[in-house]
């Protein structure tokens, strides 16, 4: 793949994105370094509200500190070294000592490009911000909190996925294609749907990873429902009593997974790149949901996920059905059950 911005960003989103990257490769180039910007603009962020160490005040500084550099509103970045240092992940750690390398990629942009990249990491970092007031630091062996109620679940998952469906929306309308002008509400909401499927994808296999920090992304009120609490779901051998509810939240993602589906028919048959970028995600999508249905994901030891292998064939799949006529269709058809 050819240079997006400049070598040293382009590394640091190869190494800090293991299902992402793949993706953006098949991108078309007018769109391409926008949105890889954004996801590392993003990562930052993550990578910030997500330090297994450190207090809620402190993190919530350095968090809206760096907003406000990205945003243009202050000149003043944070100093990321210490937390660097702590960070297990030593990308994001990489990444951490090269924030302002990755804020000035801004610059490459145009006004309109650069505005639209940081009205989502406007809303990505109010999640996050809100996460942390929410939980506080990830930290080990802490208190365990849950959100509330499915409107919670559906507004975290707009906050941190489904805005990013939006600007993908934007810079492909923007630079891409155009579509009639009672369509594009639409397609603005498929595509939020889009980000929420793969952001809940996120939460469901993420579990007992989450509970170890003390963050249960599974409303309280819905566990409740089926005579659990969250302190239940650290017991893999509450699976069964689990699993009725699991499984409406794998249903709810597949729903969101169809209408990306659909968002991918309303792109121009011309776009082949934008096509094949929308259509990866989904595809491992629809595997990692098949894989968690049969698992059990209260089981710690067990990781449930995509493999590379699986990925590169998935890829090879892809190549193969955007040059047969019907082949996009049937794919997808095919993979979501197997």
């Amino acid at each position: 793949m050819s240079v997006l911005i400049n070598e040293k960003i382009d590394n640091l989103l190869k190494t800090t994105s293991r299902s992402f990257y793949p993706t953006l490769k098949y991108l078309p180039k007018k769109v391409r370094g926008q949105i890889g910007l954004l996801y590392l603009l993003a990562r930052v962020a993550d990578t910030i509200a997500d330090s297994k160490s450190g207090e809620t005040d402190e993190l919530l500084r350095l968090l809206r500190g760096y907003n406000d550099v990205a945003q243009g509103k202050s000149d003043n970045l944070p100093d990321f070294s210490s937390l660097a240092e702590i960070q297990e992940n030593t990308h994001e750690a990489e990444l951490l000592r090269n924030v302002q390398d990755v804020v000035d990629g801004l610059l490459v942009y145009s006004e309109e490009d650069r505005q639209r990249m940081l009205e989502c990491l406007e809303i990505i970092v109010g999640g996050q911000i809100l996460d942390l007031e929410r939980f506080g630091p990830a930290n080990e062996g802490g208190n365990l909190s849950a959100l509330n109620d499915n409107s919670e679940l559906d507004d975290y998952t707009f906050r941190v996925a489904g805005c990013v469906g939006v600007l993908w929306t934007k810079m492909s309308l923007a630079h891409l294609i155009t579509l009639p002008a009672e369509k594009e509400g639409e397609f603005f909401e498929k595509g939020i749907r889009f980000g929420k499927a793969l952001q809940m994808i996120n939460i469901l296999r993420d579990i007992p990873e989450d509970l170890r920090f003390g963050r249960c992304y599974i409303p309280e009120q819905e566990l409740r429902k089926h005579n659990m609490k969250p302190e239940d779901l650290y017991d893999s051998k509450n699976i069964e009593k689990f699993r009725p509810l699991y499984d409406e939240y794998l249903d709810l993602t597949n729903e969101h997974l169809d209408a990306a589906i659909e968002y991918i028919k309303m792109l121009p048959e011309t776009q082949f790149r934008l096509k094949a970028s929308c259509m990866l995600p989904v595809l491992i999508g629809q595997r990692t949901v098949t894989l968690l249905r049969d698992g059990n994901i209260l089981d710690s030891s067990d990781r449930i996920k995509v493999t590379r292998d699986e990925i590169k064939s998935y890829a090879k799949k892809l190549l193969r059905a955007l040059i047969i006529p019907g082949g996009v269709k049937r794919l997808l058809e095919k993979n979501k059950n197997s």
